[in-house]
């Protein structure tokens, strides 16, 4: 092949959008979960009469965090159905059984981020894929970020932590038991803590 003048620039340019694609493809950062402070909760009326509330623990995953600009930044949790607690071991086995969250079959519950975008000062939308019992489902996020800093805990490393909410029908995920005396719309407020993790020496 004969190089050229054109050839060369052709190639440059090529070369140059590569890079700029990259580095913007590889802007966030990645942080780790702090499954010490992140917990994720979820509230449903019960016949009317009460608010009941129970809390998901042990959340682990993939999150890339630009602090510069998060729309550019990702999540892919892990949420084990195993870590549900609602204060009442009864309750708790039921959720845990075939007709609710069916912990034997499935034993995670994940979330894709696929889009974040920014609503405001310290405001983001995040929408993603939700799987509960194997079934996938579009949830949108509604999250306020609630500190960019440095956590001295973890050897002064980049954190960042926010609170997120959402509303989702249980039935869409085949949890459909007692709809709509136990109501069918959950809500879930979403708590996290994450950090970069220390290089290592």
């Amino acid at each position: 092949m004969t190089i050229t003048h054109t050839n060369i620039l052709r190639n440059t340019a090529f070369a140059a959008a590569f890079a700029l694609a990259s580095s913007a493809a590889f802007a966030a950062d990645p942080y780790t979960i702090d499954a010490k402070h992140t917990q994720v909760q979820y509230t449903y009326t019960h016949f009317g009469y009460s608010h009941i509330t129970g809390r998901f623990g042990n959340v682990e995953g993939d999150f890339l965090f630009d602090a510069k600009d998060p729309t550019k930044s990702s999540i892919q949790v892990h949420i084990p159905i195993d870590s549900l607690s609602t204060g009442v071991a009864d309750l708790d086995k039921d959720m845990r059984s075939e007709g609710f969250f069916d912990l034997a079959k499935f034993p995670l519950a994940t979330f894709q981020s696929t889009a974040v975008t920014s609503t405001g000062k310290d405001k983001l939308a995040v929408t993603g894929d939700l799987t509960i019992r194997g079934v996938t489902k579009p949830v949108t996020l509604d999250v306020t970020i609630n500190k960019i800093g440095v956590n001295m805990m973890h050897g002064g490393v980049p954190a960042v932590g926010f609170d997120a909410t959402a509303t989702v029908k249980r039935s869409d995920f085949g949890l459909t038991a007692f709809v709509p005396n136990v109501s069918d719309e959950v809500a879930l407020h979403i708590t996290m803590e994450a950090y970069t993790p220390k290089p290592k020496k």
